[in-house]
Formats: structure tokens, sequence, C-alpha cells
């Protein structure tokens, strides 16, 4: 008798391929989750001053709504990372937008201004899901060569969410209070949260780790020590920081002669922030086609030339460096970012987080210290450290391109 001929094994899957409704339902899905984050986090900064009058403090006290959100996000990221390698990534994001909604419309019932900072802290444990966990979903989830674009698409969502959170509760502030404000954001992030839900694939790909302390300093350890990760973190870091620097410090200068624009006028040139909806898809198509190294370098140079520009005492040159400076920003961003996924092969939350770590880290580090060379030599100072960075990043960037040409 013969024996039958075993059947071959099957064949690896890819992952989800662009064209199909899965594809676009993760990308809706992360677009939502970003947004709803982004808008979640930075919506109270316009609010600052209402906070101010309204409970009687200095407007360093009042930053302290925005400032303790970011901060404990950026510690809240490792965890939620660690926590998301066992037990998996989308019931995380879910948990995240959902809990971080509803935070915020707590926010809006309060009367004290410490309990509005307890829940905004909650409200950052909660929100830190997400980013540190979108990331390796992609990277697990989605088809190799769509990867960049997938990633860009998620960052676009991030950069309209922080836009509109910021404008949309200014306006509603005005016409009406920051209580409703906090509401309308609450409601809106609630919306999205339930879609991102309902749209979400779950995870095909996902391996539970250990949460054992030895097996995830062991996952830190080989990213530290891998060829290209810990490079990676450094662009994040540099990038972050020089970006912040420029959005943070730049109407220091425009409300100053020669220019002497007013707040409102100011806040319309910073609506440039958009560009970086269309920028970062497109330099993660543009990376899935021509290699990821091939990208990094060449947006990192326009947005070297962004801040140049921003010298200009010139209204139209200062619109344009700020344009470039932020098409460059989020299209290295969503390279670099895609990058990691790609090359953390184990642990890919814990990448993710590391990644984000040092965005955050370099927002405080960099945005900070940047500010304090304005009384030194005013907006000059400022643009030569943030060319040094990025000339530093540059060099970065170079040398992974020489160095590993072609491979991820």
């Amino acid at each position: 008798m013969i024996e039958p001929k075993p059947l071959p094994p099957p064949a690896k899957d890819p992952g989800i391929r662009t064209g199909t409704g899965a594809f676009l339902r993760v990308q809706i899905a992360l677009f939502l989750g970003g947004f709803s984050t982004f808008s979640l986090v930075y919506c109270v900064q316009p609010l600052l001053p209402l906070f101010s009058n309204d409970y009687g403090i200095s407007p360093a006290q009042a930053s302290v709504v925005l400032s303790t959100t970011t901060g404990t996000m950026s510690v809240m990221l490792i965890v939620a990372s660690v926590l998301s390698d066992r037990y998996g990534r989308r019931g995380i994001m879910i948990f995240s937008l959902l809990i971080g909604s509803l935070l915020m419309l707590a926010c809006a019932a309060v009367s004290q201004f410490h309990t509005l900072i307890v829940l905004r802290t909650l409200q950052a444990v909660a929100l830190a899901g997400l980013p540190a966990v979108a990331m390796a979903y992609l990277a697990e989830e989605i088809e190799f060569s769509a990867l960049g674009y997938a990633m860009g698409f998620y960052i676009s969502g991030n950069a309209l969410g922080g836009m509109c959170g910021r404008t949309i509760s200014a306006w509603v502030a005005e016409h009406s209070s920051w209580q409703t404000a906090l509401i309308v954001i609450g409601v809106m992030a609630l919306m999205m949260a339930i879609g991102f839900w309902k749209l979400l694939p779950p995870s095909r790909h996902f391996q539970p780790r250990s949460l054992h302390l030895a097996v995830m300093w062991e996952g830190a350890r080989a990213h530290l020590r891998d060829a290209r990760l810990p490079w990676l973190f450094l662009v994040a870091f540099l990038l972050m920081g020089s970006f912040v620097s420029v959005y943070n410090y730049l109407s220091f200068r425009l409300v100053q002669a020669p220019f002497s624009l007013t707040t409102g006028q100011i806040g319309s040139i910073f609506l440039l922030y958009i560009i970086g909806i269309f920028s970062s898809t497109w330099a993660g198509r543009l990376a899935d086609r021509f290699g990821l190294s091939r990208v990094l370098w060449v947006m990192v140079t326009i947005m070297l030339g962004g801040v140049l520009l921003t010298l200009v005492n010139a209204l139209w040159g200062v619109i344009v460096g700020v344009a470039v400076l932020t098409f460059g920003f989020f299209s290295s961003h969503a390279v670099a970012s895609s990058w990691v996924g790609r090359r953390a092969k184990a642990a890919r939350g814990l990448a993710s987080a590391l990644y984000l770590w040092a965005y955050y880290f370099g927002s405080s580090i960099i945005g900070t210290f940047s500010g304090t060379l304005w009384g030194v030599g005013g907006w000059g100072a400022i643009v030569a450290c943030l060319v040094t960075c990025l000339a530093l990043c540059l060099g970065v960037a170079v040398y992974l391109r020489l160095s590993w040409q072609g491979q991820t």
C-alpha cells in the first residue's frame, strides 16, 4: 500500500494586505484612536488662562493640567507596553480610549483644581495604552510592505487630533465655558472609542510573553544592544525636542517687531500643523517603495531647512519655514517609528514604548533647555540649538543609510 504524501506546511500568514476590507478597518480604527488620544491630551492647552482665572492660580500652576498628563504618560508607556506583551494589544487600546474619554467627562464636573489634576493624572495612565501599543499592533498585523503607509496614516490621526483638540476646545470655551469644552471633547472621543472598538480586527499574530522581571529586563537589553534601535530612539529624542521647541517659542518672536502679530494671528499660522496629516502618510508610502534608510535622512534635511527659514525677517519666510518644518517632522517620525516596528522581532510593545519614551523625553529636555536661550540671544540662539540637534539627527540618519543600505 502506497503511503499518502504528507501535506505541505501551511504558508506563513504575511499579515493584513493592502486593498482588503480588513486593512481599511485597521486604518480607520487607528486613525480614530490617534485622533482621540491626542485631542484628549492637548485640548486643555488653550484653556490654561481660564483655569488660572477660575481657580485663582498662577499660569505656572495652571500649566500643571497639561504637564502632569504628558509626564505621567511618558512613564506609563513602558508599563502599558509590558502589559500588552503579556495580555494582548487590542483590549488594552480599547480600554485606554474608553476610560480616557470617560475621565474627560468627569474633569468637566470638578470644582476643585487639585481634583482636576488627579483626574488628568488618571487619564494619562489610561491614555498611555494606545500610543504604547498601536505601533506594535501594526507591526504584527500588517503585511511588511505596507507597514510604512499604515504607520503614517496612524500618525496623521495623531496630528489632526492634536490640532482639533486645541482649536475645538478654544472655540467652544470662547462661546460657552471650559467645562462645556471638555464635555464636547469627551463625547467626541467616546464616540471615536466606540468606533475603534467596532472596527479594529482581533490580533492574529500576537504571541504572549511572560511578565517576569527577568524576561522584561532581557527584552529591554536586547533592544538597547540592537545595532539600529538605539539610534532610532535617539532620532525620536532629537526630532520631537526640536519640533516642540519651535511651536513653544516662535510666538515670542512673532509678537515682536517686525511682525507684531496678535495671539489670534499667531494661532492661525500654527494651523499649519495640519500638514502633518498628509506628510506622514505620504512619507510612509515613500519608505515602503524606496526603503526606510533612503527616506529618513531626506526628511530630516527638510526639517532642518524649515528651522533655518524661520530666521527670515519676513512673515512669508516664517510661514514657509513652519510649514517645511512640520512636513519634515511628521515625515521623519512616520519613517522612524515604522522602522522600529519592523526592526523589533520580539517584545514589540516594549520597543515602541522605548521609542515613545525617548520622543517625549526629548520634548521635555530640549523643549525646556531651548527656551532658556531666549534671554541669551533671542530666536537666533534657539535656532542655533535646534540646528545643532537636527544636524546630529541627520548624522545618525546618514549613518544608518550608509551602514545598512537596503536593510531594516
